[in-house]
């Protein structure tokens, strides 16, 4: 199999084209796109968990503390004690923060009307059935654990072929 045949080598390619093309955006309000996802994910009103963010995300909970601290530093963000939870505490967004996360949000909402205005329906709605595919067969370790065949009694596996 060559890269240009590898389901996740172009899955990889778009994902950091995507990157660099937000990192750029951010770059714009002295951040990362990083720091844009932590801001999309801060409930602008009531603010967020700590804890729930790195979730959301799919980032490690180390990653995302220096994040946080780096939005604090530049004062995007502040935190309050968790009234529910007194080892945690809530991520609020400053105006700074707001003002960010509407411009992140914009980078990201025309991101998706630009793909669909350049796919058809069609296409759009075969991408996120092979991404959602994708994502089910990884949660059932569809790809390398024994057990996903013991489940699935009439899955079989091909060898796997080096790339």
């Amino acid at each position: 199999m060559t890269k240009d045949q590898s389901i996740d080598h172009h899955l990889r390619a778009t994902w950091m084209a995507i990157a660099k093309m937000y990192n750029d955006q951010a770059a714009k309000y002295d951040s990362t796109m990083a720091m844009a996802f932590v801001l999309l994910n801060i409930d602008m009103e009531k603010g967020t968990p700590s804890t729930a963010i790195a979730p959301q995300i799919g980032m490690e909970a180390t990653s995302l503390s220096r994040i946080l601290k780096s939005m604090e530093d530049k004062g995007a963000i502040y935190r309050e004690p968790n009234p529910n939870d007194g080892r945690s505490v809530i991520i609020k967004l400053t105006d700074l923060g707001k003002e960010e996360r509407a411009f992140a949000r914009r980078v990201v909402i025309r991101f998706n009307e630009v793909v669909k205005e350049n796919t058809s329906p069609e296409q759009m709605k075969n991408f996120f059935e092979v991404i959602n595919t994708i994502n089910k067969l990884i949660k059932e370790n569809a790809f390398f654990f024994e057990e996903y065949n013991t489940k699935k009694k009439n899955v079989k596996f091909r060898k796997l072929s080096t790339i």
